[in-house]
């Protein structure tokens, strides 16, 4: 019973030094400026939002260089309004997306699997009439080379059928009348969360961003 207690011990100690380094990391390193002293060509638009927990990014639905309508379309949101003129696009944990509306909602199965890279994943797709630019949501002019990369990227993350084609996903879980959820490519863990896709993604566009960071306010905290 005492070897028992002592392996409980260790493993709890373990845990809790994990969970502290895992903090810490998080904090420092998000705090690691990437491409610091960028210099945009006032083009493009583009948006970062957050609930306070997970970050989009957030592109004019239409321009001359790509129509995302045509992929994420209108008629695949309960409201099917083509007047909308934003396009938010949040990639992330198909489990979390599609059985937790709310943290109370929130299985083991759906942590465990989310944090060990164990379940698929889904882009979140959400259309806007208007956008309200506070300490939520963060407007950035870049040019139109900087956007191309931010497309290509975004467009790597969708799963593609065979006709090239993005995979809708039929769910009645959605948030709203106006979004819709997408199957995607790559894994979702504790070290690749919605955060860093959305954080990868301004650096591969050239914008200002985290060395690495798992949570929202490090990548707010270069656009104040």
């Amino acid at each position: 019973m005492k070897n028992l207690f002592k392996i409980v011990g260790r493993v709890l100690l373990a845990f809790i030094a994990f969970v502290l380094l895992y903090l810490t990391s998080a904090y420092f390193l998000s705090r690691i400026t990437i491409n610091k002293d960028v210099i945009n060509y006032a083009e493009v638009p583009i948006y970062i939002k957050t609930n306070g927990v997970h970050t989009d990014i957030v592109v004019p639905v239409k321009n001359q260089q790509t129509d995302w309508s045509k992929e994420v379309a209108y008629s695949n949101t309960m409201l099917a309004d083509s007047s909308y003129h934003y396009l938010a696009m949040g990639w992330g944990d198909k489990g979390f997306y599609l059985e937790t509306p709310d943290w109370s909602d929130l299985k083991f199965s759906v942590a465990f699997n989310a944090a060990f890279g164990l379940g698929s994943t889904a882009i979140h797709a959400t259309y806007y009439k208007i956008l309200k630019k506070d300490s939520t949501c963060k407007e950035i002019w870049i040019d139109r080379h900087q956007y191309e990369a931010l497309i290509k990227y975004i467009l790597k993350s969708f799963t593609h059928d065979a006709k090239g084609h993005f995979i809708p996903i039929k769910t009645n879980a959605n948030y709203g009348d106006t979004d819709a959820f997408y199957e995607a490519n790559g894994s979702y863990s504790m070290f690749h969360t919605c955060n860093t896709w959305a954080n990868d993604g301004l650096n591969a566009c050239n914008q200002r961003c985290c060395l690495w960071t798992p949570f929202d306010t490090g990548i707010f905290l270069k656009y104040k």
